[in-house]
């Protein structure tokens, strides 16, 4: 069963791991811990028996979110969880009044676009050589709450 809680400073070191593995520009322990400290930024992990299988990070900024990161554990990927977090940030988003929610994505990674237009998100537009390493544009999708 997984369980959607606020990320905690307890929670970094499985969320790093999850970061370097999912990521080729991967943020630091201390990139992390500088969001979960942010009084306007989303943190939530998603706990399977305590283990850390995802995570998400989303700022809230004016009246918009923006989903910086969201990944999932490789042994934990197609099993619901990048839904159950999704739909917690959307849930979160509406509370806080929030207009749209936006993020960027690799253009070659197909599955996470599906996982988002599952919810709604739309294209509105592309980042040229957004990504490195390799180089590679970004989509730039939106849902409008």
């Amino acid at each position: 069963m997984i369980t959607i809680v606020p990320m905690t400073a307890a929670h970094i070191q499985a969320i790093h791991a999850i970061e370097c593995h999912s990521f080729s520009d991967p943020w630091s322990c201390n990139d992390i811990l500088d969001e979960i400290n942010q009084p306007r930024t989303i943190c939530i992990a998603a706990l399977h028996d305590k283990y850390v299988a995802g995570y998400a990070i989303m700022r809230h900024i004016v009246d918009e979110g923006h989903i910086c990161n969201i990944a999932v554990h490789e042994d934990y990927r197609h099993k619901g969880i990048g839904s159950a977090m999704i739909n917690s940030l959307i849930t979160v988003a509406t509370a806080r009044e929030i207009v749209g929610i936006t993020l960027e994505v690799r253009i070659g990674n197909r599955a996470a676009m599906a996982l988002y237009h599952k919810y709604g998100f739309k294209v509105e537009g592309y980042r040229r050589d957004f990504y490195r390493d390799p180089t590679e544009d970004a989509v730039i999708m939106w849902k409008y709450i």
